[in-house]
Order: structure tokens, then C-alpha cells, then sequence
């Protein structure tokens, strides 16, 4: 684990975790590979200028009117009663799927981390076969002023990627994450205000370890500024203390191409409102595309085949 054990003063005393530190670059600055290299160790790092102020802006003009429709979830659930959600954004908010989930270095993460190739045999010929990362989720939440915390989680058990052993960062590889998230903020998010809190390196812990709230570090963002984390580490809203301050927080998720999407793209979206805005490419990001070998199809065809009747010759769907 990265995380290391220091000894108290007295013996009898249960050692600590100390948590690594997290690292915080620049958009215009840093690379994929630096990124994947913080991440390695922490689990999670901070993106400042991920976006510009003015596609932050659109994004909250494109779904304010989806805030204002939302209510509140009854009792005390998942997300605090002071929240409101809007979903399935590739059909809302257009500068959300370009500016965010298509960022280039988001992008780049999910598809050094997401992306499993595999060799399988048919008959006497070996077959390649690539899946590439798919959307998870897109919400966006506003969390109002007496907001209690949300417990802490890990996202990746919507996939059972348990269990999971303890390991170092030298022991870390791709193949044990199921999902990246991606968060920017919308508005400037603090401690007091509900900023989002994650324990750096508890991607590394056994999936048996529950969380140490001791350990959490908060991602305190200006807007635009952004957060990557893996979805097995530790995370979740922070109370919102203040008496007058929004917290307004863009996020999604990617997971692997095999695997079941969190938020469903196919019912949440009018395929024919998703054709006139997006490209092919941006479509089989959604998920209406084919995870090879075969996995998907309609018909024995890409649903972009059959949705929105782009040709293509008949083939395998290795």
C-alpha cells in the first residue's frame, strides 16, 4: 500500500495510516503519463484550468432548468435532502460531453487504464480484440447550505470488483480498476461548502479496510479546476457548513466497454436527438457502439447500425 504505518509513542497503541501526498498540476502543463504517475501512488489528483470559465458557464446554463426540476430523496439516503441531480447529459448539455468527458487528458487516462485487449483462439486462427472505455455516469449536483456528509465509498463495487487485496504502488496495475471519475467544479469548492473528500492511496487497500475519516483529503477547487480519481478509492460529498453557498459539482464516470454501464445511456437519451449532435465516435463513447469480441449487438450489428442506420459491410465483431 502507499499508505505507510507509523509506530505511536507507546507500543501497545494501533499503528496509523499516514495518507501520500496528492499531487495538483496544471492542465496546460502536465501530461498523461504525470497524471497516471500521481495516481499510481495516490489514487487521485488535482487538474487546475482544467476547463475555461466560459464552457463552465455553459454547462450550468445548459442544466440549471434539470436542477430546478429535481426533488429531494426522502429521509436521510445517499445524498443529503439539501441536494439536487441532473442526469443523463449527452442529450442536455452538449458542451458538457465535448468539454468534459471528451477532455483530452480525462481521455487519456480512461484510455491508458480502461482500455483490455485480449487474444482468443478460433479454430486454428488467433483472434485480437480491443475494448475501448465507455461512459459510466454524467450528473451534476448542487449541494444547498445544510447539507449533511456523505459516507465514504467506493464506487467500484456497482461492478463487484472485489475482492482486493492490499498492495503497493509497485504492485498496482491497470487491470484492477473498474471505472475513472472525473470531477470540475462548477462553482468554487471549499471544506465549508461540501468540497469532495477522498482518502489518497485507498485504491491500494483490501477491499475488507472500511474508510478513516482522519485520513481524507478535500478537494478544495476554483471553477474549471478538476479532479481525476480511480473508482476504488475512497470518496464522498463533504457537508456544506456555509448558510448561503452552493456547491456546484460536474462529474462523470468511465468504466470498461464490457462492463454494465452505472447510469443507462440507452433510455436516459432520444437516439434520434443523439445523432444530430454527436459524431460516430462520440456515440460508441455513450455506449452505442460494439465492445469487441461481440459483446453488444443487435441483430448481429453495431446499435449505430441499427439505430441510426450508419452502413457498414457485415463482419465479425472481433
Amino acid at each position: 500500500m502507499s499508505t505507510t504505518l507509523v509506530e505511536t509513542e507507546t507500543k501497545q497503541a494501533k499503528p496509523k495510516l499516514v495518507s501520500p501526498a496528492v499531487p495538483v498540476l496544471d492542465a496546460s502543463t502536465t501530461s498523461i503519463e504525470e497524471i497516471l504517475k500521481g495516481m499510481n501512488v495516490a489514487g487521485g489528483v488535482v487538474i487546475k484550468n482544467a476547463i475555461s470559465l466560459d464552457k463552465v458557464q455553459q454547462i450550468e446554463s445548459d442544466v440549471r432548468p434539470w436542477l430546478a426540476k429535481d426533488q429531494a430523496w426522502k429521509g436521510d439516503g445517499f445524498f443529503p435532502k439539501e441536494t439536487r441531480r441532473a442526469y443523463g447529459l449527452a442529450s442536455k448539455s452538449k458542451t458538457y460531453i465535448e468539454e468534459m468527458v471528451k477532455h483530452k487528458l480525462y481521455q487519456g487516462v480512461c484510455q491508458a487504464v480502461l482500455t483490455t485487449k485480449i487474444s482468443s483462439w478460433i479454430g486454428d486462427k488467433q483472434e485480437h480484440s480491443v475494448s475501448k472505455p465507455q461512459l459510466n455516469t454524467s450528473i451534476i449536483f448542487s449541494i444547498g447550505p445544510g447539507a449533511k456528509a456523505q459516507q465514504l465509498h467506493r464506487d467500484d463495487m456497482i461492478h463487484h470488483n472485489y475482492p482486493l487485496t492490499a498492495i503497493t504502488p509497485a504492485e498496482h496495475t491497470f487491470r484492477r480498476e473498474a471505472g475513472i471519475g472525473f470531477f470540475i467544479a462548477g462553482k468554487t469548492a471549499t471544506k465549508a461548502n461540501g468540497a469532495t473528500r477522498f482518502i489518497p492511496g485507498s485504491h491500494l487497500w483490501s477491499s475488507e479496510t472500511p474508510p478513516d475519516e482522519d485520513l481524507a483529503y478535500y478537494a478544495e477547487l476554483e471553477p474549471g479546476d478538476g479532479f481525476i480519481m480511480y473508482s476504488s478509492c475512497y470518496h464522498a460529498g463533504s457537508a456544506n457548513t456555509t448558510t448561503d453557498q452552493e456547491r456546484l459539482l460536474y462529474c462523470c464516470f468511465s468504466t470498461r466497454g464490457y462492463l454494465r454501464q452505472e447510469e443507462n445511456q440507452y433510455l436516459a437519451h432520444d437516439p434520434k436527438v443523439l445523432r444530430e449532435m454527436y459524431d460516430d465516435e462520440t456515440l460508441e463513447l455513450l455506449g452505442y457502439g460494439v465492445s469487441a469480441p461481440f459483446l453488444g449487438w443487435l441483430n448481429l450489428q453495431s446499435p449505430l447500425e441499427v439505430l441510426f442506420s450508419t452502413k457498414r459491410e457485415a463482419s465479425d465483431l472481433f
